[in-house]
This record gives C-alpha cells, sequence and structure tokens, in this order.
C-alpha cells in the first residue's frame, strides 16, 4: 500500500475556485446598512492621513464586503470583479492587481473595526423591533441574575497565502490571534480586540477583559483564561 507523504495544509485547499453570484437582496440590504456608516468615516480616513485616490475608502469596504459574502477565492478573482462588476456601492474601475494587492497590505483595519462598532448598535435596535426566538431557559434564568451575558474566547488566525511578491520573502507565520466578546442573548459582538502574538495565553487577556466588562455582567469562557491569582 502506498502512503502519500506529501503534507499540505488543508485550509489551503480550496473547493471554490469561482465567487458566488451576487443577490440583488442581500446587496441591497447591505448597502442600506453599511453605505451611510462608511462615508461616516471619511473624517477618520483623513486623520490617519490617507488621501482620496481611486482605491478609497468606500471602495475598499465594498471589495472587502463582496470578498467575504460571495467567497472569492483570491484577490486575482476579486480584481477580475472590480473591473467588470459593480460591487455593491461602487461602480466597476479598472485598476491593476499590483495596485490592489498593495493596498490591501497598507489599509487599516481600524477603519473596519469602527465601522463595525457603529454597526452594532443599529443591529441591536432592528433585533429588538422584529420577534426574536425564545431564549433558552438557561439564559432566562440567568438573566434574573445578571444585567448582561457575555461570552469570551479568542481564535488563532491562519498563516498569510504568500502569493503575493511582497509577502514571499517574509517568514512563515500565523496571523496574530483574535480576541471576541459577543452577548450570548443577540450573538451580536461587544468587544474585539487583536494581538499580533499567535501564541498570547488566553490568561494574559484579563487586563483588557477588565476594562470591557462592567459589574452585572455574566462572563462564560473556558479553561484557557483559568488565572487562579486573577480569581482570588
Amino acid at each position: 500500500m502506498m502512503v502519500n507523504s506529501r503534507v499540505g495544509n488543508p485550509d489551503h485547499k480550496r473547493d471554490r475556485n469561482i465567487p458566488a453570484p451576487e443577490n440583488e437582496v442581500i446587496a441591497a440590504r447591505m448597502e442600506e446598512l453599511l453605505r451611510p456608516l462608511v462615508y461616516n468615516q471619511l473624517s477618520y480616513y483623513q486623520q490617519l492621513g490617507l488621501r482620496d485616490r481611486i482605491l478609497g475608502l468606500p471602495l475598499m469596504v465594498a471589495a472587502v464586503l463582496t470578498l467575504l459574502w460571495r467567497q472569492v477565492p483570491s484577490v486575482r478573482e476579486l480584481h477580475r470583479l472590480l473591473n467588470r462588476e459593480d460591487l455593491l456601492w461602487c461602480k466597476a474601475i479598472c485598476v491593476s492587481q499590483q495596485a490592489l494587492s498593495k493596498r490591501f497590505l497598507e489599509f487599516p483595519a481600524s477603519i473596519f473595526e469602527q465601522v463595525m462598532m457603529e454597526l452594532i448598535p443599529k443591529l441591536q435596535a432592528r433585533l429588538i423591533l422584529r420577534k426574536s426566538r425564545p431564549l433558552p431557559a438557561s439564559i432566562r434564568f440567568a438573566k434574573t441574575k445578571f444585567q448582561r451575558i457575555w461570552a469570551v474566547d479568542g481564535s488563532t488566525l491562519e498563516a498569510l497565502f504568500r502569493h503575493l511578491e511582497s509577502l514571499q520573502e517574509k517568514a512563515v507565520s500565523l496571523g496574530g490571534k483574535i480576541y471576541t466578546i459577543v452577548d450570548i442573548t443577540t450573538y451580536l459582538p461587544v468587544k474585539i480586540t487583536f494581538e499580533e502574538n499567535p501564541n498570547c495565553a488566553d490568561a494574559t487577556m484579563w487586563d483588557w477583559l477588565h476594562r470591557c466588562v462592567t459589574d452585572g455582567t455574566l462572563l462564560i469562557f473556558d479553561r484557557g483564561f483559568y488565572d487562579f491569582t486573577e480569581f482570588a
């Protein structure tokens, strides 16, 4: 029996090589929710010293959202889409793949965070207005004792695919770690932070948790956050 000795990362083996088709209803809802928030960030964008250009704030946010929700398999395919299709609120425009790749490396992640944190209250308001699914009995009971029920966890981000020339000379490393606090009654994020060290221990994040968590909160976490000195 022959054994395949080649070792590969299964996360790098994509089943999809073309983007999902656009859904007009989803695209319209995303534009309704996000377009005003994106343009609200223009002053912050300028404070960061970023000037207006073809691959500016509105277009880059639309490109990243398209990359995610339509499961575009690569920046190369996103470049093709951008040259031939309107992406959400942005018209199709001719740019080089090199320019788009370079822009992704330079564009500050804090802008996406600002947009998301401004969006969350709107989603919370919509949740209150519509009839939600009933909460589990355990959550209903906990809500009689606590004002908020939050869960926190960390996730190690995958290493970068080094297909770009600008990345090929860099050492292979994981992409860091992202920590998220989620309100488990609404399933919406409350706080997010990023840690560059992918080997960061969860128990070292208690200073951040202290700044986020207020009185009357039930915090749920796994064993990675166990710190008996902290509990004492």
